[in-house]
């Protein structure tokens, strides 16, 4: 995916590149796509970020920190998730200390606020099965959206209160 799809500022494309020509090849051989376009997205939040933080130190551990940060909103390093792997083989993998990356991970972080379940960064699987990403108010009652009418499901989508993973899942 070009940078400017991403809106990565024009003065950061060149370095965001090469962080994600870092992580596209890891994603690739460890990972899936789907992961390569979750971390994408984080790189490009993180060189949109003012003064961004990625115009300093080494690529490969912002690549590596970027990953296992999108892997902790996703569950990577459970092994009831697929797919899965331990920190320790991933920071093997990338040619980095496992405690610089995890150290990164959380600056990256701290950084953007991202949690679990953040809806950018998080798989199609996770948001299907996080119960909070479905919930809406419909006159004061706090409802599960999935169980109300198409139309209603629809306009829930279309104002961005529900998920919509036709559009995650073709992205």
């Amino acid at each position: 995916m070009p940078s400017e799809d991403l809106r990565i500022p024009a003065a950061l494309r060149d370095r965001a590149q090469q962080i994600i020509d870092v992580t596209e090849a890891a994603c690739r051989e460890l990972l899936d796509d789907e992961y390569g376009l979750l971390v994408r997205r984080l790189v490009a939040r993180l060189a949109r970020k003012r003064p961004s933080p990625i115009v300093r130190g080494d690529a490969r551990i912002w690549a590596a920190g970027a990953i296992y940060a999108v892997g902790q909103v996703n569950f990577l390093f459970d092994r009831t998730q697929t797919p899965h792997m331990t920190a320790e083989e991933l920071a093997e993998a990338l040619g980095v200390v496992k405690t610089t990356m995890a150290n990164k991970a959380g600056m990256i972080n701290r950084t953007l606020d991202v949690g679990i379940f953040e809806p950018d960064l998080s798989r199609v699987a996770m948001i299907e099965q996080h119960p909070m990403a479905w919930l809406v108010e419909v006159d004061g009652f706090i409802l599960d959206a999935r169980t109300l009418p198409a139309e209603l499901q629809d306009e829930a989508r279309r104002r961005g209160l529900i998920p919509d993973l036709d559009a995650l899942r073709a992205a």
